[in-house]
């Protein structure tokens, strides 16, 4: 018979940890929007600060429009086995770009669709690297 591997579950929260882990990825994520804008000519951020003003409306719309918008598309997702999912991605994109305004621009359906992809790869590297270590993940 095998030995179950028995898992503590442990309630207690660091809070600033929470926070800390909270402000280093918005800094990643602003650090992703200012590459990709590096290496895009259609998309545009004005400068770091509006880099992190950015991320934080990008991380607010992912956690409160993405998942309506990922529930909307489910049946498209389905029938194209998830090759439809940036569109996700751009549609939150283009909020941020409407939010934002002249401070950031991002212009042409396949930049908008590129950038998308681009910057979920790299955001999930560097999160990998640098946010799951300071969190203590």
């Amino acid at each position: 018979m095998a030995k179950a591997k028995l898992y503590k579950i442990d309630n207690k929260r660091n809070d600033k940890s929470d926070a800390l882990t909270f402000i280093v990825g918005l800094i990643v994520y602003a650090l992703v929007l200012m590459i990709v804008s590096s290496l895009f000519t259609n998309f545009y951020i004005k400068s770091f600060g509006y880099a992190v003003l950015a991320a934080l409306i990008l991380s607010i719309l992912n956690y409160t429009i993405k998942p309506i918008l990922i529930y909307w598309t489910l049946p498209l997702n389905m029938i194209t086995f998830g090759i439809s999912y940036p569109i996700v991605n751009m549609i939150i994109l283009q909020l941020c770009d409407l939010l934002m305004g002249k401070s950031f621009v991002l212009t042409g359906f396949f930049t908008t669709f590129f950038v998308a992809i681009f910057i979920s790869i790299l955001k999930l590297i560097l999160d990998r690297i640098i946010t799951d270590r300071v969190g203590g993940n």
